[in-house]
């Protein structure tokens, strides 16, 4: 539900598009970092995944999954 629910549409078509992928086969751990992910500020997650600034390090493997599935990979 985080996953739809978020300040700008954009990021609500990218993260359920995401989650309706992903989160049944993730791990615990994965979706914990995931879970922390969806508390990062809508704006900074829109320029991760778009690539107009580099993510935070902590969430690089999960935005690089992320732009993949949404064909924005670099």
């Amino acid at each position: 539900m985080r996953s739809m629910r978020r300040g700008i549409k954009e990021m609500d078509i990218i993260l359920s598009r995401y989650a309706a992928a992903k989160l049944g086969a993730m791990s615990d751990a994965e979706l914990t970092e995931y879970d922390v992910l969806l508390s990062e500020n809508d704006q900074d997650l829109y320029q991760w995944v778009s690539g107009q600034i580099a993510p935070d390090p902590r969430f690089a493997g999960l935005i690089q999954d992320i732009r993949t599935l949404i064909g924005n990979a670099e």
